[in-house]
């Protein structure tokens, strides 16, 4: 259930602690908006991005998949069934495993990617992957701090066919990404050492809302 109030002061507290992303709060919003209906639908949230925004890319996912800021019991019915169906284990699974929001991360498939990279292009290995993950209705997260990452435009160019939500999030010009997403966050910055310093509290506030939305534990 929605905690209005909650996700609001996430991302209301950004702005305080990081002044000069203000003037991206409406397209973060419109990014928790897009992707809240991913959520609903049973969708997936899939990220990709190179060097820094690979590793951005794995620690969204590890914030979605598990308890982020909230615990995520699973729903009772299936706490009762492992639990009747394997009685000496099922309590632990029951009362460990966490409610996740479904997340993909691209960079992570390494004999994939490498045999697609020497086969193929190295440019075209996130399109190849999202071809098989993706499906309409999920969404895209697109990072790259220049916007103009060829294999993560690629990826973006194949969402755009596939009725896909892409959304950016990149340095101040958006690059060529930006004219591809639905939503593009471009934060303040020109350099790509400060572009993914602002990165990091852009994408933990919106894993922050979206877990508020959906969790009230």
């Amino acid at each position: 259930m929605a905690n209005k109030n909650l996700f609001t002061r996430h991302l209301e507290n950004l702005c305080k602690k990081y002044p000069s992303l203000t003037e991206c709060c409406t397209s973060i919003q419109a990014a928790y908006n897009i992707l809240i209906k991913t959520v609903h639908k049973k969708g997936t949230i899939i990220v990709c991005g190179n060097g820094g925004s690979a590793a951005d890319s794995e620690h969204i996912v590890g914030e979605l998949m598990k308890g982020f800021l909230k615990r995520r019991p699973i729903e009772k019915s299936l706490q009762q069934r492992l639990v009747d169906a394997f009685p000496e284990i099922g309590g632990t699974l029951a009362d460990n495993l966490q409610s996740p929001i479904t997340a993909i991360s691209l960079t992570c498939h390494q004999s994939l990617t490498t045999a697609f990279n020497n086969d193929v292009s190295a440019d075209l290995t996130f399109a190849q992957q999202l071809l098989g993950y993706g499906k309409q209705g999920d969404s895209l997260l697109a990072i790259s701090t220049s916007g103009n990452a060829k294999n993560v435009i690629n990826a973006a160019i194949l969402a755009r066919v596939l009725e896909i939500n892409v959304i950016g999030l990149t340095g101040a010009s958006g690059g060529k990404l930006k004219k591809l997403c639905d939503v593009c966050i471009s934060v303040p910055e020109s350099s790509t050492p400060s572009i993914q310093e602002l990165h990091l509290p852009v994408y933990h506030t919106l894993c922050a809302m979206i877990e508020a939305h959906f969790f009230s534990v």
